[in-house]
């Protein structure tokens, strides 16, 4: 089994999530309490997809994240860098172009993109504002971005009884229903570790996105950020 560590380098990475790809989806919606589901339909409204738009997905896993914005008309191409994960999509939605791909270096041309989104990923790459750099690269001038990742809750009372459920409650949990709990205790360090709000919009501001706002889910638990890539 493997573990990464907060270095995250990305072949551990990736090795870590190609053990857990065959029971991920099923994890993440024990692990959340059922909230992953409905994290994925605010994803899902806030890129808007539109018939004919093209839109990347990244850190898509096993392509379930993809299927609104194809279910929208869009053209999706799921991506992601674990090829157990990959496969384990390809086995379930056979039809998915799905694509393996590092966020740090993306297999695709400038501005190809009409939108750009990202669940649960960013915080695994081992360089956030080449990522972030990446994703303008490849979007259209005008294009958006949306990043839905773990953030700090709000509530100070709520933060305490959370932060003590990812460390003490989730390897546990994890253990019982998870291929990997190993993979989940980093997850939840991984989690700790990430910028806040404001923290993450300045990322995205500083390589070069526009209009970076956000909005909490969940408390804060989650936190979907926004913003344009620049027309000039």
């Amino acid at each position: 089994m493997t573990r990464a560590s907060l270095d995250k380098q990305p072949s551990d990475v990736a090795a870590m999530f190609d053990d857990v790809a065959a029971k991920y989806d099923l994890t993440n919606d024990v692990l959340s309490l059922g909230q992953a589901r409905l994290w994925r339909k605010a994803v899902a409204k806030a890129v808007q997809a539109r018939p004919g738009e093209r839109v990347l997905d990244l850190a898509a896993g096993t392509g379930t994240s993809s299927l609104p914005f194809l279910d929208a008309g869009a053209a999706v191409v799921p991506c992601d860098f674990s090829v157990g994960m990959l496969r384990e999509g390809k086995r379930r939605h056979p039809g998915l172009p799905l694509t393996a791909g590092d966020a740090t270096r993306l297999p695709f041309r400038d501005g190809v993109f009409d939108a750009v989104t990202i669940s649960f990923g960013l915080r695994n790459v081992q360089d956030t504002e080449a990522a972030l750099a990446e994703m303008l690269r490849v979007t259209r001038p005008g294009g958006r971005v949306v990043v839905c990742e773990f953030s700090r809750p709000t509530w100070r009372p709520f933060r305490t009884v959370y932060t003590e459920y990812l460390m003490r409650a989730l390897p546990p949990v994890a253990t019982a229903v998870s291929s990997n709990p190993d993979a989940y205790v980093y997850l939840a360090e991984s989690i700790r570790a990430w910028p806040d709000q404001p923290g993450l919009a300045a990322l995205m501001a500083r390589v070069g996105w526009e209009k970076v706002a956000w909005r909490n889910l969940t408390g804060g638990v989650v936190a979907l950020h926004r913003a344009v890539r620049p027309r000039g």
